[in-house]
């Protein structure tokens, strides 16, 4: 009985989450930039986790509730090293637990860099983690977010992508009208690529540059050479045994930020390997609750 009973809290508590889930939103109803038609074939492939193949990025909101809402927000990047979203544990499961926190959540579904699909794929994921953004402050006031509480996360490739967005916004590769500002107000980086120069990620840097990139590309996109006094500032997380993006990719970036005057915050664990998500099953700790309390002692959360 204890066991049914258990069974019907945790199903209406996943209705209850779904049910707070937006309809998806368009990044660009006008049509999508830097953009060519798909070949034969070229069709969106999905499953529970990833999604592949996005020709029609989109934004998915999870407005906070309203008994709940804190007036801060962050716009997701989830991982996948640029060759899929991981848009279930990296995605969806974040959303749900930001909006528990009272945190406006925002998964962006963004395209992955295809010399089939767009001219340029170095600024194809760029452009539409950028357009998210934009996004969400343009309909602040409809989902009551206050300003300077809108920040940005990114996991893995997605941390690559998160961190583009935190040291890039002075050059917009989308069209911005109204002046907006497309500076976060805060980033959290998890198990992030950083670096295209040393302790990459190849697969990563293969997929945004090509196999053979420029020097000056590469250099661009290594985001611990772009860390000005401006960069917001930054929670960094990462385990010392990851195989797939070196723990170096942090280090490279939180030093960085210290260099450059830059408020951040990092966690490493010992153990816990690559794209653990939510829950580093190797430790008690809960990293999410560490980064609230990092947002609480800056003032995004009360």
């Amino acid at each position: 009985m204890k066991k049914l009973l258990l069974l019907s809290m945790l199903t209406a508590s996943a209705y209850i989450a779904q049910a707070q889930q937006g309809p998806p939103i368009p990044l660009y109803p006008q049509g999508v930039p830097n953009a060519k038609p798909a070949p034969a074939g070229y069709q969106e492939d999905a499953d529970s986790n990833r999604v592949r193949m996005i020709t029609r990025p989109e934004l998915i909101p999870f407005p906070a509730p309203a008994g709940k809402a804190t007036g801060a927000a962050v716009v997701i990047c989830p991982g996948g090293g640029y060759g899929s979203v991981v848009i279930g544990r990296e995605g969806y499961a974040i959303a749900r637990r930001f909006q528990q926190a009272g945190i406006s959540a925002f998964i962006v579904k963004y395209r992955l860099p295809d010399d089939r699909i767009m001219p340029d794929k170095s600024k194809g994921p760029l452009q539409d983690a950028q357009r998210a953004l934009q996004i969400v402050r343009q309909r602040a006031a409809e989902w009551g977010l206050q300003p300077g509480k809108t920040g940005i996360i990114g996991f893995s490739a997605g941390g690559h992508l998160a961190s583009t967005v935190g040291t890039h916004f002075e050059h917009p590769v989308i069209d911005n009208p109204g002046q907006l500002n497309l500076r976060p107000d805060f980033m959290i980086l998890v198990y992030p690529v950083i670096s295209f120069t040393s302790y990459m990620h190849a697969g990563s840097r293969k997929a945004l540059l090509g196999e053979k990139p420029d020097s000056a590309l590469v250099k661009l996109y290594s985001n611990e050479l772009q860390v000005t006094a401006n960069t917001p500032p930054t929670f960094l997380l990462h385990a010392q045994d990851d195989k797939v993006v070196p723990v170096q990719n942090s280090l490279l970036f939180y030093n960085a930020l210290v260099n450059a005057g830059v408020k951040a915050e990092m966690h490493l664990y010992q153990n816990g390997a690559h794209g653990f998500g939510l829950y580093n099953k190797t430790t008690q700790d809960d990293w999410f609750e560490r980064c609230l309390h990092w947002m609480q002692a800056n003032s995004w959360i009360p």
